[in-house]
């Protein structure tokens, strides 16, 4: 699978990545099992970065991720990890000490002396400007706890404080066909930066797979049931913040424009297609999800009338919902 540096990481990752929250909680059960059948096939089909975080179950997510690692050594992968989201969002938590903890942690459940990145985790907004902050990063490094550090965001605003960061490897930050803004400003701004730009929740939730309906329900413990309005997180995490039903109607467009593969490996082929994005994190519930969307790296690129046509959907059904938020 083709490959690019992950900014100031200078590590080589796939283009196409594996989102592990689904291996954690709040997309279902999946079983030990299945999780480990799922990073095993990711391997297996050149994904080389796994995007992951400390509150993704618990725990549950890292833990599995470092018991397939003690069972496979030697493997050539990123692991990228999150913290900061266990506790109150308060800014003043944001401290070198509680940093040490929550890293800690993680290298336990990871079974890691070093974490290859640790990003902050859609942190309160004042933090991202908060010197403080950037230095503890700094000084973890240093201590070679940490080989590298970026942050995970909800707007784009957010992404362009964290990229003047002179220390920033990299930003997370929601793109696809139905989230646009990020190719704005921020894409130019990370490239022109050598930060590395990770698209998560690229098929919206799974609305640009082109297999839900109106009539379409989730599980009680699935966050497309229970934060369709931000109940329990920022709203943009569950189908991009876009109304289901809306949502719905514009999917089966982009599907029709999906002329090699299928609607999703399109939705994922549009993403990595994007000047400054360094790797896109789909997640995956069972192996054969896992081939398919690493399969879509080897997708034709789209031509430049496929995207003006994917634009024109969003502007005429979601940009009044989604582009002023984020």
């Amino acid at each position: 699978m083709e490959e690019r540096i992950l900014g100031r990481t200078g590590r080589a990752v796939s283009v196409i990545g594996l989102g592990t929250w689904q291996l954690g909680a709040e997309w279902g059960r999946v079983d030990d099992s299945d999780a480990l059948a799922v990073l095993d096939a990711a391997v297996q089909s050149g994904i080389t970065f796994l995007d992951t975080a400390d509150v993704y179950g618990d725990g549950r997510s890292e833990r599995l991720i470092g018991q397939f690692l003690a069972a496979n050594p030697g493997l050539r992968l990123t692991v990228a990890t999150k913290m900061g989201r266990r506790v109150v969002q308060d800014p003043a938590l944001y401290t070198i000490g509680n940093f040490r903890a929550w890293i800690d942690r993680s290298r336990a459940n990871l079974r890691m002396d070093r974490l290859d990145v640790v990003q902050l985790h859609c942190p309160p907004p004042p933090v991202y400007a908060l010197d403080a902050v950037y230095d503890a990063l700094a000084a973890l490094v240093a201590e070679q706890v940490i080989a590298a550090y970026g942050v995970s965001v909800e707007t784009c605003d957010q992404a362009l404080t964290a990229i003047a960061r002179p220390g920033i490897a990299s930003v997370q930050i929601i793109i696809n066909a139905f989230r646009r803004k990020p190719l704005e400003r921020v894409l130019p701004a990370a490239q022109s930066a050598g930060v590395g730009i990770v698209a998560r929740v690229p098929l919206a939730s799974g609305l640009l797979s082109g297999r839900y309906s109106h009539d379409t329900s989730f599980a009680a413990d699935d966050h497309r049931s229970f934060n369709r309005h931000g109940e329990a997180f920022d709203v943009g995490e569950t189908f991009s913040g876009v109304d289901f039903d809306t949502g719905v109607d514009a999917a089966r467009e982009f599907a029709a424009l999906a002329q090699a593969g299928t609607p999703a490996q399109a939705a994922l082929r549009w993403v990595i297609q994007q000047p400054g994005v360094t790797t896109v994190i789909p997640g995956a519930r069972n192996p054969e999800q896992v081939r398919q969307n690493a399969a879509a790296a080897a997708l034709p690129r789209f031509t430049d009338e496929q995207l003006g046509a994917i634009k024109d959907i969003y502007d005429r059904r979601i940009r009044g919902q989604v582009h002023d938020r984020w």
